[in-house]
């Protein structure tokens, strides 16, 4: 019967991808895909509707991102499961999506049965982070956490924008870009911008979508 299996809410913004996700998991007896949706927007309000068992969410979502999505979703129901499945492959990435209330983590190179076995693990009440995952976040240089003005100016550093431009887009004066700069390097442990923009990139601070 359908009450006896899990129910699994999608949030991927790829079609195809998603198509693939549903199949994998319809073809399991003891799984039922009960929503699916491609933005985080509509991921908050799905939830708060069909009361899935596990969502299986993806972070690289247009308007309202995955972090924010499981935040908002956890925000709205402490008890809510959900299982990462991204491209995002950063400790920062890892840390951020566990901090907001992500019970796995798995990038898409995982496969369907892995996938299963996460989701399975999560619905017991148990977390499931792979060896790769767990070694990310074992790598992760704890750093003081950055504003969100500071992350605006990181992301900028990292497009390759100078201070002046950085004023323009943030409507705000290049001596307070200065500021901003000087505590980004710090919080980074970085020597200069060229290394905040590679560890930021490298790390999942920042993602030039």
């Amino acid at each position: 019967m359908t009450s006896s299996k899990i129910r699994v809410m999608l949030v991927e913004d790829h079609f195809m991808a998603r198509i693939a996700l549903r199949s994998i998991l319809s073809d399991k007896p003891d799984l039922v895909v009960v929503g699916e949706t491609d933005n985080g927007n509509d991921a908050v309000q799905l939830h708060a509707k069909l009361k899935p068992d596990i969502t299986v969410m993806d972070l690289g979502l247009p308007g309202l991102d995955g972090f924010k999505a499981i935040a908002n979703i956890r925000a709205q129901n402490k008890t809510a499961k959900i299982v990462v499945l991204t491209n995002y492959d950063g400790s920062e990435d890892v840390y951020r999506a566990l901090r907001n209330g992500a019970m796995a983590y798995l990038t898409k190179d995982a496969s369907g049965q892995e996938l299963v076995q996460a989701i399975t693990a999560v619905h017991q009440g148990n977390r499931y982070l792979p060896r790769a995952v767990r070694d990310q976040l074992a790598e992760r240089i704890p750093c003081s956490e950055l504003t969100p003005r500071e992350g605006q100016v990181l992301k900028l550093i990292s497009a390759g924008c100078s201070n002046r431009e950085i004023a323009t887009n943030l409507d705000i004066a290049e001596k307070t870009v200065r500021i901003h700069v000087s505590s980004v390097l710090e919080k980074l442990g970085a020597r200069d911008r060229t290394q905040a923009a590679i560890y930021a990139i490298q790390r999942g601070f920042v993602h030039l979508d």
